[in-house]
């Protein structure tokens, strides 16, 4: 007899807000992999959000599984997970950084309406600068920080260990290793940390910080030759979902509150995290050495420094 867990029977509403290229790349991967029995789509323009749906309804008979509609934030209110993608996208040459006060002023608006109909589920952030905007979003809906949720450094930690794979000739899956901090250009490799089944990378320092350097410009890169990232951040998102609503704990490097973390308080910043139905379930203290430390509060101060000029 097949045991399928339980949380995956209930069933469950995934909100998507914002049907930009993250937004729709996260539903359709959704979709296909029928996370949820409930997809829908907000987006300020709503024949934006009701032309993807159609598309993607034209799919079920190949899928099946999925109710998708264009919705409104009344549909929030049995929502399991908000998944949060709007605002303004980052442009050649922009920093994440230099997003912060254009997407802060939507998200006020869009936080609002959420916890007017819900105070149940749980928030995923993607809009950039994703940190920042995690942490404002807690601060503003009043929940437990173990349900307001940044895509953090997954998608960098993803990007690192594709390039250590490739370097290796090894299967990415199998490579363990960790970018930690703001997502963007603070983020910090942990060196220290990383191998092969236990084993060490045996990777001389011009290698590393040729890796670390594709890592942390990656983004960069793919958004002066197409416009936009899309693919792997939605597979990233995916990942997440998938976490809460199976229940699995999963071990993954997403932002989140922290408090005393290797000398860091009071910020959201991406860390080895449990991820299950109820959110973050536990962080995972790494055991940083003294030049990851110093970096990682480096990075904690950029973030409450941007933080504080919001203020």
């Amino acid at each position: 007899m097949n045991m399928v867990n339980s949380a995956m029977l209930k069933p469950s509403r995934v909100v998507i807000i914002g049907m930009g290229a993250v937004g729709t790349t996260t539903g359709y991967t959704l979709m296909l992999r029928q996370r949820s029995s409930e997809l829908v789509f907000v987006d300020v323009n709503h024949d934006k959000a009701t032309g993807e749906m159609l598309d993607m309804n034209h799919g079920l008979p190949f899928t099946g599984g999925v109710k998708v509609w264009a919705g409104d934030y009344s549909d929030c209110k049995d929502a399991d997970i908000i998944i949060i993608t709007a605002g303004a996208s980052q442009k050649p040459g922009e920093t994440r950084i230099d997003l912060l006060k254009k997407n802060a002023s939507i998200f006020k608006d869009i936080i609002e309406r959420i916890t007017e109909v819900n105070s149940h589920g749980i928030l995923l952030i993607a809009t950039n600068p994703v940190d920042i905007l995690s942490y404002t979003s807690w601060k503003q809906s009043g929940w437990p920080a173990s349900r307001v949720i940044g895509s953090g450094t997954l998608l960098d930690s993803a990007r690192f260990r594709y390039l250590i794979g490739k370097n290796k000739g090894i299967d990415p899956r199998s490579i363990h290793a960790h970018i930690i901090g703001e997502h963007g250009d603070s983020e910090v490799p942990v060196w220290s940390l990383a191998n092969v089944a236990g084993t060490d990378l045996e990777l001389d320092e011009e290698t590393q910080q040729d890796i670390f350097d594709r890592t942390k410009n990656a983004a960069y890169e793919i958004i002066n030759a197409k416009g936009a990232t899309s693919y792997a951040i939605a597979l990233a998102l995916d990942r997440i979902v998938a976490a809460i609503l199976g229940n699995e704990g999963s071990v993954l490097n997403v932002s989140t509150l922290l408090e005393d973390y290797n000398g860091v308080s009071d910020v959201y910043l991406g860390v080895p995290c449990v991820v299950d139905r109820n959110g973050v379930r536990e962080i995972l203290p790494l055991p940083l050495n003294e030049t990851e430390k110093v970096a990682f509060q480096a990075s904690a101060n950029k973030l409450k420094e941007q933080i504080a000029g919001l203020e």
